[in-house]
């Protein structure tokens, strides 16, 4: 892979995680052409430096990577062979695969790419909008030593936490779903604490201040209980994120013959509260669950 302003960086998916990411990319100096459907989303883009290019094609034409940051694998696999973006791309030009997606799909992605010559690090991240705005995502990549010390500085643009998990691709998919079984799972635990102290009548602000204190307190509880106890909080994670990423988890469990039952427990929370018209809500709206069962 060689970056330069012959063969730019092709950015496909200026979402609201893609956007701010490829956003650091052009403040790091690297030449980016970036593509989303939305024509709203190019416009964001050409405003921050970055050249904007209205077809997946053009974005890919000549380019020395294409980073993928689209919803999950079936948008990757249409992007680059339905949309015929790899085709596109320089021939030592390297795929990173940095949406959430099972490891068993990233890997076929990666045989795919592979066979062409060109070089697939799957590369998922964590950290959410915040992280992607600050440059400080936690990117969990896996490829062969070779391609992960070509993608290091692209990488290091947008995450100050890069880490190689391992040489297969589908490895990182698969660290990502450990990251997100905790999360899902912290997240419906401290959901359910505070709903027993509120079914009991204890104030919520009282509840969450003791347990944030204690040695019960995590991350997850700090950062969402707080809009656990909101009437309409604002939506820093989807619902229905936590639904594709915990079935995801479940996927790759199931890939693996590994029970995990926790995760399997905290994806029907979560599921019930998307069915009930909260998938678009704050995920800390899962809360919601355990006041239909507790009628409270």
């Amino acid at each position: 892979m060689a970056v330069s302003a012959e063969r730019p960086v092709a950015f496909v998916g200026l979402g609201s995680m893609g956007l701010p990411m490829a956003r650091n990319l052009v403040r790091h100096g690297l030449p980016v052409r970036g593509f989303d459907v939305r024509a709203e989303g190019r416009a964001a883009f050409a405003q921050s430096g970055g050249t904007p290019a209205e077809t997946i094609a053009a974005a890919a034409d000549g380019a020395g990577a294409l980073v993928l940051m689209v919803v999950n694998a079936d948008q990757a696999e249409a992007i680059l062979f339905g949309e015929g973006a790899l085709e596109r791309l320089a021939a030592d030009a390297a795929v990173v695969l940095m949406a959430t997606c099972p490891p068993a799909a990233v890997a076929a992605l990666a045989k795919r790419v592979s066979a062409t010559g060109r070089a697939f690090v799957d590369a998922p991240v964590s950290g959410g909008v915040v992280g992607a705005e600050a440059g400080t995502l936690t990117i969990m990549a896996a490829a062969p030593a070779a391609a992960m010390s070509e993608v290091r500085p692209l990488l290091a643009a947008m995450g100050d936490k890069v880490f190689h998990v391992g040489p297969e691709p589908g490895q990182g998919a698969t660290m990502k779903a450990v990251n997100q079984l905790l999360c899902g799972v912290n997240l419906a635990a401290a959901a359910e604490a505070l709903s027993l102290a509120a079914k009991v009548g204890i104030d919520g602000a009282t509840a969450l201040e003791i347990v944030s204190g204690s040695s019960a307190s995590s991350w997850m509880l700090r950062d969402r209980g707080p809009r656990m106890l909101e009437e309409t909080p604002r939506v820093t994670s989807a619902v229905d994120i936590f639904v594709k990423d915990l079935g995801i988890v479940l996927e790759a469990g199931r890939s693996e013959k590994a029970a995990l039952p926790l995760a399997a427990l905290a994806h029907q929370l979560f599921l019930a509260a998307s069915s009930r018209g909260a998938g678009a809500e704050d995920d800390s709206q899962v809360i919601g669950s355990y006041r239909a069962l507790n009628g409270k």
